[in-house]
C-alpha cells in the first residue's frame, strides 16, 4: 500500500485552486476539473462529486472541520507572513506565535474552513538560535531534539 495524498473537500474549486496555488505555492499537477491536485500532495474535490461518491446527503458533510489541519514549513517566514497578510479574507485561528520548542507558527483557515499551519522551517529556528551564540547542546536542548538533528540542520542552512 502506498498513502497518495490528503483530499479536501471544497465548496468552489476555482476559488481554493488560487488560495492554495497563489499563497501556499502549491501547483497544479493534476486537473479533472472536479478533482484537482496540487504539488502531488493535496487534492481539492468539489462538494457535490464528494456527496456522490462518499453517497451522503449535504448535510452529513460538516464544513469546516476543526480536526484536522495542513502543515507547512517555510523557510522566509516574514515574507510568508507579509503575504499572508496582504491578502484580504484570511481568518486566523491564532496570530504568530512561539512554541516552547522555539518553532514560530501561525494557523488560518482557507476557504472551506480547513486549518492550515505554516511553521517556521526547523532548520530556520536551528540557524536563528546559533547566530544567537547558543552552542549545538544549548539548541539541542532548547529545541528538545537529539544532537544529530541540529548538526543536520545547521549543515543544511550553510549548504
Amino acid at each position: 500500500m502506498k498513502y497518495t495524498c490528503t483530499l479536501l473537500t471544497v465548496r468552489d474549486i476555482t476559488i481554493s485552486r488560487d488560495f492554495y496555488s497563489s499563497l501556499l505555492g502549491l501547483t497544479v499537477t493534476a486537473d479533472y476539473g472536479a478533482n484537482i491536485v496540487l504539488s502531488d500532495c493535496v487534492a481539492l474535490q468539489t462538494l457535490d462529486t464528494w456527496q456522490e461518491f462518499i453517497q451522503k446527503d449535504a448535510s452529513d458533510i460538516i464544513l469546516p472541520n476543526h480536526a484536522v489541519e495542513l502543515y507547512f514549513e517555510e523557510t522566509d517566514m516574514e515574507g510568508f507572513l507579509q503575504k499572508l497578510h496582504a491578502r484580504s479574507g484570511i481568518h486566523l485561528v491564532h496570530p504568530l506565535k512561539e512554541h516552547s520548542w522555539g518553532q514560530r507558527v501561525i494557523r488560518f483557515y482557507d476557504p472551506d474552513g480547513h486549518i492550515i499551519e505554516v511553521g517556521e522551517d526547523m532548520a530556520m529556528v536551528a540557524q536563528r538560535f546559533h547566530s544567537q551564540g547558543m552552542s549545538i547542546e544549548e539548541i539541542a536542548l532548547r529545541m528538545q531534539v537529539p544532537l544529530p538533528a541540529i548538526s543536520f540542520w545547521l549543515s543544511e542552512t550553510r549548504a
